[in-house]
């Protein structure tokens, strides 16, 4: 039973890294509290390795190293002219793509920094780390210790405000 919930877990992370939309925060505080048989430390190991793994996608595309298919990339239609804010756009893409090129020693504390607190945006800096074409195995390690810590912290939590709350 425990393998099933730790299994539905790491499913919902790795589908939360790659759909914002979906928050594993709310899905692990549920589970702690309606399964607080399955430890802390169980539950973390099982979502840091499933947010990286989900967000390994966006590094490595903006890395370059993984082509998108074309429904998600823009049409270029050669009838229309190009718009002044795509032009703006892109600039400042490629401003930010050249500052962080060189300097790719911040990308590994600013990275280090959202795994573990959420700010910068996880998605941000999972993004900004594949573009200063930070190595992948630094990207997994860092992610994961810092996703790791997290989610032992929120998944303790729960337990830890009710033993504080009801002595």
């Amino acid at each position: 039973m425990v393998l099933g919930w730790l299994l539905l877990t790491f499913g919902v992370a790795v589908g939360s890294a790659l759909m914002p939309l979906i928050s594993v925060e709310l899905f692990v505080i549920g589970l702690v509290t309606q399964q607080p048989d399955i430890s802390w430390w169980w539950i973390a190991l099982a979502v840091a390795p499933g947010q990286v793994l989900g967000k390994l996608v966006y590094f490595l595309a903006a890395r370059g190293s993984l082509h998108l298919p074309a429904f998600l990339k823009p049409a270029e239609r050669p009838d229309r002219p190009v718009r002044p804010w795509r032009l703006r756009w892109r600039a400042r893409l490629e401003a930010v793509r050249a500052r962080c090129h060189r300097h790719p020693r911040w990308m590994f504390g600013t990275h280090a920094v959202s795994s573990l607190f959420g700010l910068p945006p996880f998605m941000f800096s999972t993004v900004l780390a594949g573009l200063a074409g930070m190595s992948t195995t630094l990207f997994l390690a860092t992610g994961v210790v810092g996703r790791f810590v997290r989610f032992s912290v929120l998944a303790a939590s729960p337990a830890a405000l009710s033993g504080f709350l009801h002595p």
